[in-house]
């Protein structure tokens, strides 16, 4: 029997909104384990269905996975543009704070399905990861043409890239932390990360002039040691996901065997708990000599910021990401969790020390520590949208920016009071 034109819609329809619960599930899924994590069979028992009905969809994991990734990146290119549409940078910048925050109390509230993170996607294969990384790239774009639009400061395209970078690490990072709050109040705090992005940390006589700390010694990665298995599974990690770093490719890394892996670790998991206490040991330290060293609370959290951006891109480098830490075993994530919101919280004491001095200008200080925790975590990434950016060029860049304010004009950073750079911003906008 030939189906009516009636039929066809409905089924038209009935495909689609099963793929997109095929979707809302995988992407739930991908976010909590990783994508090597996670099996087709898992999204189709967390959908009601056998794994046959979702391959009928996405034959393969990675053509399912892409799917996730392309949804959101399109979720999170359709705010920009909205945003785009206001009429000053500031404005803009609010709206897609704003706009993505909403999305995300709209999640949390389960009115619509989460975003999948962009953590894991390093780990898929061609064809699927130049697709997805195009995508990006032209959502990234997108975003970076706020600086392009009338009212933006005159900045080169290096400067462009490092604010744009900047503001989608900030983005990408309150994911991370914006739990803390309730969904009702995710706007306020989309206006809270606004004010520090747009005015900057800095009190009006503050000038962005990070101090060099006190030479610090890092271990030795340069032979097959503890130290260099840390190293390659933090990239690793970084790169493909907790369960996307084998034994065989840090191995591989090191160009040595798998007994040699083992003779220097007793498992993966302790390998990975080890390089989060790396992480946390070399942020302390940092944070420690910067407490040591400024006079104020500013100096103590430019410099902290600085080192930390340095390290970043030093051969001892990098720090395991924010991200890393969804795809943990259930059993390191508390422990885990803890630390790396009392080491954020640090950079929020620097912020109090410098509001009761006066050296930083009234904030939210939580707010500011997650946001600079997540720009300082970002870092890692700077060599791959700057051209020509090194560890001493790095912090003065994307960092300034930061605590002086993301419409500030670059031009005239050397050592100028945040009050004179504001003004220069505000002559910019006409």
């Amino acid at each position: 029997m030939t189906p009516t034109s009636n039929a066809l819609p409905r089924q038209t329809k009935r495909y689609e909104q099963k793929r997109q619960a095929i979707l809302d599930g995988a992407v739930q899924l991908f976010n909590q384990k990783g994508l090597k994590g996670t099996t087709l069979a898992d999204v189709a028992q967390s959908v009601g269905l056998i794994t046959n009905s979702v391959t009928y969809y996405y034959r393969k994991k990675e053509e399912l996975a892409t799917a996730c990734l392309l949804r959101s990146i399109e979720a999170l290119d359709e705010l920009i543009a909205t945003a785009l549409q206001r009429e000053t940078p500031q404005e803009r910048l609010r709206a897609i704070l704003r706009l993505y925050c909403e999305r995300l109390a709209e999640s949390a509230s389960g009115d619509r399905p989460p975003l999948m993170s962009f953590s894991d996607m390093r780990s898929l294969t061609s064809p699927h990861v130049e697709l997805v990384f195009d995508t990006y790239n032209q959502m990234f774009r997108h975003l970076r043409s706020l600086y392009d639009l009338d009212g933006a400061p005159p900045l080169s395209r290096a400067q462009k890239n490092a604010r744009a970078h900047l503001l989608i690490s900030v983005m990408h990072g309150v994911r991370h932390w914006i739990d803390h709050y309730e969904p009702q109040d995710y706007r306020r705090v989309a206006d809270r990360i606004g004010d520090i992005l747009i005015h900057g940390l800095a009190a009006p006589q503050s000038a962005w002039r990070p101090a060099v700390l006190p030479q610090m010694t890092w271990p030795s990665v340069e032979e097959v040691s503890p130290e260099a298995f840390l190293r390659s599974a933090t990239i690793l990690i970084n790169e493909q996901g907790y369960r996307g770093a084998s034994v065989e490719k840090i191995s591989a890394r090191l160009n040595v065997t798998k007994g040699s892996f083992y003779h220097h670790n007793d498992n993966k998991d302790d390998l990975v708990t080890a390089c989060f206490e790396r992480t946390f040991a070399v942020v302390r330290q940092v944070q420690q000599a910067a407490e040591a060293d400024g006079e104020t609370g500013w100096d103590r959290l430019c410099a902290a910021t600085s080192e930390l951006i340095r390290y970043q891109l030093s051969d001892q480098g990098p720090l395991l990401r924010i991200s890393a830490f969804s795809a943990l075993p259930e059993g390191l994530r508390g422990p885990t969790k803890r630390t790396m919101d009392r080491l954020a919280q640090r950079f929020g004491s620097f912020v109090v020390d410098g509001m009761v001095d006066g050296s930083i200008r009234p904030l939210d200080p939580f707010v500011a520590a997650h946001v600079v925790d997540s720009a300082v975590n970002a870092a890692v990434e700077l060599e791959r949208w700057i051209s020509g950016v090194t560890r001493e060029s790095a912090a003065d860049i994307y960092a300034r920016p930061l605590f002086i304010g993301v419409f500030s004009p670059e031009a005239e950073a050397e050592a100028q009071p945040a009050s004179t750079a504001r003004s220069a911003a505000t002559s910019a906008r006409g």
